[in-house]
């Protein structure tokens, strides 16, 4: 074979073959995208403007010295705010996870393959040599992405109100030990992370979805009644024996991240709830966008 022949072969399967670093060029285009949209900011900046309101009100309503009183897990992190601004992080990531923070995945999710349906640009992403698998998790990953940076939106802007307007040091654990302010922000930055990884099987569900419908619209306004819909059988106490096969049963868990010595059985729980979740409806996304009939 002539080299001429090589050369034209070696093209040939080039262009067939996704390389590595075109996978990570699609998924930076992916990313730029998403962020880049006039909805993605709005969301986060709804979601930073949650801390600010949270602060504010609470340091409103402490203004004459007084402290209201609640223990130290869950929202009634509330309660050692103004002993310490960093726990406005954990208070403000309490108020967001029963529905901002997942109501804005369920939004980014929903329209991920929908609204490029809509839109009339998905046959021409197919087109590409990446196929539809390496373009669905392409989605998945820019989805994920944006569950780790509307977390840190949260927690960054907590912690910014935080050292304003409350005094910052050593802080107390819901077991009542003490750890230095070093530590105590190592534990809200793993918190914060599994927060970000608790909206996986809300991610997951969303880009299902997205696959069922042209609509991107349909598809947001589906996660969020799902999201809405799981809520509140959360909430019914005959139903208790379908609550730990729920997705957002175990979301506040990460308040155990704050004990001493952790406790580790419920944020497993959470995570291993999470994993499942991403595994069926994944694989769901996938066997009905590889089957897809894409005509526009």
């Amino acid at each position: 074979m002539s080299r001429a022949e090589t050369a034209s072969g070696t093209g040939a399967e080039a262009s067939v073959r996704p390389r590595p670093l075109w996978t990570l060029g699609l998924v930076r285009d992916e990313l730029r995208t998403t962020f880049r949209r006039w909805r993605t900011l709005a969301l986060l900046g709804v979601l930073a403007a949650v801390p600010v309101l949270v602060g504010i009100a609470v340091r409103i309503e402490t203004g004459d010295g007084s402290s209201s009183g609640g223990g130290g897990g869950g929202p009634a992190f509330v309660s050692q705010i103004t002993n310490n601004g960093l726990f406005l992080v954990f208070a403000a990531l309490a108020a967001t996870l029963p529905f901002f923070l997942p109501m804005a995945v369920g939004v980014i999710a929903g329209d991920a393959v929908a609204g490029e349906a809509g839109a009339g640009t998905l046959r021409y992403l197919l087109v590409a040599p990446a196929g539809r698998t390496r373009l669905l998790l392409t989605k998945y990953a820019a989805v994920m992405v944006f569950c780790l940076a509307a977390t840190l939106v949260v927690a960054v802007s907590a912690l910014a109100v935080g050292a304003l307007l409350f005094p910052l040091g050593d802080l107390t654990t819901i077991s009542g030990t003490r750890i230095t302010f070093a530590e105590g922000l190592l534990r809200a930055l793993l918190i914060a992370l599994v927060v970000a990884a608790s909206l996986l099987g809300v991610a997951a569900l969303g880009l299902f979805v997205s696959t069922l419908t042209n609509s991107g619209i349909a598809a947001m306004a589906t996660t969020v009644g799902l999201l809405i819909t799981v809520q509140i059988l959360d909430q019914i106490p005959q139903l208790h024996a379908l609550h730990p096969y729920l997705f957002s049963h175990y979301w506040l868990s990460f308040a155990d991240l704050m004990r001493e010595p952790v406790l580790w059985d419920d944020l497993t729980r959470n995570l291993g709830l999470q994993a499942l979740y991403a595994l069926v409806f994944g694989s769901a996304a996938w066997a009905r966008f590889t089957g897809k009939d894409v005509t526009a």
